[in-house]
Order: C-alpha cells, then sequence, then structure tokens
C-alpha cells in the first residue's frame, strides 16, 4: 500500500501530513482544486468544492489531472464515489454556452438538451431568457448576459461565456521595454488572460500585478478603466503606467475624491464609485462615460457588492480582476467567478519564491498572557468587546519594543487594526503613525520618506494592507487584525515580500494574546498563507531574545 502524505475522504475533506517528505509535492498538486479549512501544526485539512472544480477546469485542468493527483498522493484507496463526483462535476462546467449568433444576438446553448429544459425551468431563470430558437439554444437579452451565468452558478450548471468582447475605443498603449520585460509567469499571466477574454489573475503580493494589468491594457490597446481600492494605489498605477508604457501623465485620468478626471486610461476608487448621493449611485456614468475596452479590478477579492451590480450590466466588455488571493470573507467567490470571470493564472507563492522574485519568509506567532486582572476583565466581558480587550492588551506592547530592537536600522512597519493602539505604540515607540484620518498628502510623504530610508519605522493601520508600494519593508509586526480575515494576513505578509536587494528573509511577526479569541482568530487568518506553503513557528513572549 503507498504511504502517501494525504487522507481523502468521501466528505470531500482531505488530510495532508504536513510532516511527510511528499507532503509540499501533494500541496501544490491539490491547490488548483482544493481549498484549505484548517492549517493545525501537523494536519492540514482542504475541502474539494464545486467552484474549485470549476475554476480548475477553466484553467486547463481536466478531471483525469484531479483524479491522479488524488489517487497518486493518497495514503489509502480513493473512495471510488468521489472520484465520480469529481468528474461529473467538471463535467458540468461547458454544457451550457453563451454564444453569439448572427441572426438571434446572445444566446445560450447545451450540448446536452435534458440540461437546458432543467435550467430553463428555475423561476429566477425563466425571465433572463427570450424566445426558445430550438431543441439546443434559447435567446438571451444582452444586458441579462451577468445576471443569467450568476443565476446557472448557483443551480450548478456553470456557463462558459464564449460570447466575445466588445473592441472598446482604440487608444494605442505599448510596453515601454527598455531594460525590463515581463517576468517569463508576468507573460503566462497576460496570455491566460487573453486567451479566456476575461477572468481573474492570482499573484502573490510583491510580484508584479500592476505590470500584468499593463500587458493586458497593451494587447487591448483600448481605453482602459482601472478600479482600486484607494488614491495613494490609483497615483501608484499612474507613477508605474507612465513609467512602464508609452502612456503620458496626460493621458491617464484620476477619478477620486479628490479628482473627476475622465481620460482614455482612467484609475477610480471603489470608494467614489459606491458613494450615494439621496439613495443613487452619482458616479455610476463614470461606467458609460466612454466606450472602456478593459475594466482592470484592483485587488477584486475586496470588490463592494455595489461593483458587482455594476460588473453584471459590463459584460461585453474584457474584465481582468487582480488579487494575491481568491478568498472573499463575505462568500461571494462565485459572484467572481461569474461577473469578473474564472481564475485564468494562478502562481504558488512559493514557485514565484524559488524564482527569486519575491522574498523567502519567516512567520512567527508570538504568544503573550494576558495578567490575571485583564483575563478576569476578558472572561466577564460581552462577547462582542472580547478581541478588542484581548488584542489591544497592554502586556504586547514590550514584547513589540523587543521585536523592534531586534530589527534595529531595517525597515519595519507595525500593523493594527485599533486607533488607540497605534497611537499609544507609535508613542512608546517614537515612530509615525498613518490611519484613515491621515491625509492622502501626508500618508505619501511618509511613505515615501520609508521607501528613501529616511525613517525606518511605521506604525500603520490597515489603509497599509493594501496596493501600498514599499519595497524596502523587510519586517513586519501584526499586533491587531480584522477579526479572523485571511485576505488581510495575505496582503499583510505581501507588504514585506518585495525581493531584497542582498537577498536576505523578510519577517512576518503576529503577536497574540494566548487563551483568547485574539489567538482563534489568528489561526483562521494564517489559513491562506498555510495553502501557500508558508510555516508559522509559534514562540512564546518570554523566549524572544
Amino acid at each position: 500500500m503507498p504511504d502517501g502524505p494525504l487522507i481523502v475522504q468521501s466528505d470531500k475533506t482531505l488530510l495532508l501530513e504536513v510532516d511527510h517528505p511528499r507532503a509540499e509535492e501533494a500541496r501544490r498538486a491539490i491547490a488548483p482544486f482544493a481549498e484549505l479549512e484548517r492549517a493545525p501544526e501537523h494536519m492540514h485539512t482542504y475541502r474539494v468544492t464545486p467552484l474549485g472544480l470549476w475554476n480548475a477546469r477553466a484553467a486547463g485542468h481536466d478531471a483525469e489531472q484531479v483524479v491522479n493527483a488524488l489517487i497518486t498522493y493518497s495514503r489509502y484507496a480513493v473512495p471510488h464515489a468521489l472520484l465520480v463526483d469529481v468528474a461529473d462535476t467538471m463535467d458540468r462546467y461547458g454544457r451550457l454556452t453563451l454564444e453569439k449568433d448572427d441572426e438571434h444576438g446572445l444566446v445560450l446553448r447545451t450540448t446536452d438538451r435534458p440540461v437546458l429544459e432543467e435550467v430553463l425551468r428555475h423561476k429566477k431563470i425563466k425571465p433572463l431568457v427570450g424566445d426558445r430558437i430550438d431543441d439546443d439554444r434559447v435567446v438571451v437579452h444582452p444586458s441579462e448576459r451577468g445576471h443569467l451565468k450568476q443565476e446557472l452558478l448557483k443551480v450548478g450548471w456553470p456557463a462558459e461565456d464564449e460570447a466575445g468582447y466588445v473592441d472598446g475605443e482604440a487608444h494605442r498603449i505599448d510596453l515601454d521595454q527598455d531594460g525590463w520585460s515581463l517576468r517569463p509567469y508576468q507573460q503566462q499571466a497576460v496570455d491566460g488572460f487573453w486567451h479566456g477574454g476575461s477572468g481573474v489573475v492570482v499573484l502573490p503580493c510583491g510580484a508584479g500585478k500592476t505590470l500584468v494589468g499593463a500587458g493586458a491594457m497593451a494587447q487591448a490597446k483600448a481605453t482602459t478603466l482601472i478600479l482600486v481600492t484607494n488614491t495613494v494605489s490609483a497615483r501608484q498605477w499612474r507613477d508605474e503606467l507612465v513609467k512602464r508604457t508609452s502612456l503620458t501623465a496626460d493621458e491617464i485620468g484620476e477619478y477620486s475624491g479628490a479628482r473627476k478626471e475622465v481620460r482614455p486610461v482612467t484609475i477610480a476608487t471603489y470608494q467614489v464609485l459606491t458613494t450615494k448621493r439621496k439613495g443613487a449611485y452619482t458616479h455610476l456614468d463614470l461606467l458609460d462615460a466612454r466606450d472602456w475596452g478593459l475594466i482592470v479590478y484592483d485587488e477584486v477579492h475586496l470588490l463592494p457588492a455595489p461593483i458587482f451590480r455594476m460588473t453584471a450590466d459590463l459584460q461585453a466588455r474584457r474584465r481582468l480582476g487582480l488579487t494575491a488571493t481568491l478568498v472573499r470573507e463575505d462568500g461571494r467567490e462565485a459572484d467572481v467567478f461569474s461577473l469578473i470571470g474564472p481564475k485564468r493564472y494562478d502562481a504558488p507563492w512559493k514557485d514565484i519564491e524559488a524564482q527569486g522574485y519575491i522574498a523567502p519568509a519567516d512567520c512567527v506567532e508570538v504568544r503573550v498572557t494576558l495578567p490575571n486582572s485583564e483575563r478576569l476583565a476578558y472572561a466577564t466581558a460581552e462577547a462582542e468587546d472580547r478581541y478588542r480587550l484581548a488584542s489591544c492588551t497592554p502586556a504586547k506592547n514590550p514584547v513589540i519594543e523587543r521585536i523592534v530592537k531586534r530589527h534595529q536600522g531595517e525597515p519595519t512597519l507595525v500593523i493594527g487594526q485599533y486607533l488607540d493602539q497605534l497611537d499609544e505604540l507609535a508613542g512608546r515607540l517614537g515612530a509615525q503613525v498613518i490611519t484613515g484620518q491621515t491625509s492622502v498628502t501626508e500618508r505619501q510623504k511618509l511613505f515615501q520618506a520609508f521607501r528613501t530610508g529616511e525613517i525606518d519605522l511605521l506604525v500603520v493601520s490597515k489603509v497599509a494592507n493594501f496596493s501600498i508600494d514599499l519595497p524596502e519593508a523587510s519586517v513586519a509586526i501584526q499586533v491587531s487584525g480584522t477579526f479572523g480575515s485571511r485576505q488581510e494576513e495575505a496582503q499583510r505578509l505581501g507588504r514585506v515580500l518585495r525581493p531584497k536587494g542582498d537577498g536576505r528573509t523578510a519577517h512576518f511577526y503576529t503577536v497574540v494574546s494566548r487563551d483568547t479569541v485574539d489567538a482563534e482568530f489568528a489561526a483562521h487568518r494564517q489559513r491562506f498563507l498555510a495553502e501557500q506553503g508558508y510555516a508559522y513557528r509559534i514562540i512564546d513572549a518570554d523566549d524572544l531574545t
């Protein structure tokens, strides 16, 4: 009997023995289709879901590859029913296709007539389609293209969208590759996206997602709308595009709280697009302001719900989602799949690290013990107050000071959730603090001082989680977070993963209070990074030298 690292169970959970010599090999083989659920020290639990299998199918993996991976690495015989279910589930993708027809316009076509009969009986699908053309085809109104894909996914029959895209208004964009070129994985990501037409590219923080966006723009050679998380990110995108492409600053507009410029390439913030006045989204006209040929969604895992509704109406435009993780804490991964598109390219973080494009990272969880007086307050507190009490304990402060001292002279970020905690730490450490209340101008000034080495320590709130380019940062100390957010953990580690000129290892510390929800949330946050192959060492604060 083979001694594999994987135990495949009939409930579609996969148990991976972390210490097994072939564990890393097995993890890579199952990563395209299985999602990590729990990651304690010795045995990681993955789950196989229909969405995971359909994403794998859309990315070019077939059922045979998935079945082979399970059989190859399984310690025991794989339950036959599970293998049949995997094959059946993946076979559901593509039996329904959205296509363009010269005579009838947009049509839904099936290769399996009973499937079409079944879906047309669903009360939420029936209003989205028009007349029946023949046994295998039905007319779809173009405005319902996105909604229909959402509803078909919900009933377990994801449609492959081959209806094509409008070219949009032409605008010449070339990569200005003087002294540089797209890295091989960036080019593969651009090619995978362009071949698929629309979809999501998953790359680690620091691996150059902006350049993948620029590569897609150079392929489209059309007016482009780029949606980003905040104004600082918008300006970083602008600077990078001016530096890396034929675009000039005059061709790039910023559409944010501060400016309302619409140009051939327009960079808008999610916040301004989702601002309501008198119950209406007043800036939605931006989506129709030009005949966009490409829409880029930066940090697609953070897409606000109203943007999904808008995106449902933009299905004729090419759409590129960029993210470090497809995990969404609101569980709307299915909407990303149906409205932005399936995963077109996914590079494991450790693969990019092995190629030298991101820094290796040492992840350490440092556990502190609450003093007795605080333990009593914690035990008697209301459930909603417990996380704040545990994560803001003053017992963390001397530990954070020791870690900062340990890495003195190295560019260090102290990252947290609660402003009063950050203000106190900034005072103790003699450091500048950046929060949502810090003006964009002041933020940019401080980030620039950090980049140039003028200052080597910053205390930052979650405003620094996303799309902030701080390539020099090599140490991050997380003192509190957004509960159990896996995506936030990925973003925060990403802050220190830019490759270092001297090849040194990055350090990522999480300081948590043991025996509290702080430790529980930390375990949950770490799941995504464990999936990427990062191991957390757990040490006691007293053992920190």
